[in-house]
């Protein structure tokens, strides 16, 4: 799978931001899709998280409530809704893919594949 972030700019606190994710392969619709960041200076960190049916969803406290997560399996492309953004959402976003059936998989060596990253900035 092959995996390709966009979507991401300069805005400011409080605007939105839609990131998307765009996969090759047939078999998309198998995999379990994360979005992960990383600010200047800090390790990757877990962000949103969604089954390969869309049909369940998991995010970190910090974006709980202001981040959705979605999938569209005919398009091939997964999606992270960003509303309500503050300056420490500053960060490179990136995808992730790995085959299972979990609801969760919140750590980095969890997944098998990854984009290049998409980079968010919010000005105060």
């Amino acid at each position: 799978v092959q995996l390709q972030a966009s979507g991401g700019g300069l805005v400011q606190s409080g605007d939105s931001l839609r990131l998307s994710c765009a996969a090759s392969g047939r078999t998309f619709n198998s995999y379990y899709m994360g979005w992960f960041r990383q600010a200047p200076g800090k390790e990757r960190e877990f962000v949103a998280g969604i089954r390969w049916s869309g049909s369940g969803t998991y995010y970190a406290d910090s974006v709980k409530g202001r981040f959705t997560i979605s999938r569209d399996n005919a398009k091939n492309t997964v999606y992270l809704q960003m509303n309500s953004l503050k300056p420490e959402d500053t960060a490179v976003y990136y995808c992730a893919a790995r085959s299972g059936s979990s609801y969760y998989y919140v750590r980095t060596e969890q997944y098998d594949f990854w984009g290049q990253g998409t980079l968010v900035t919010v000005s105060s």
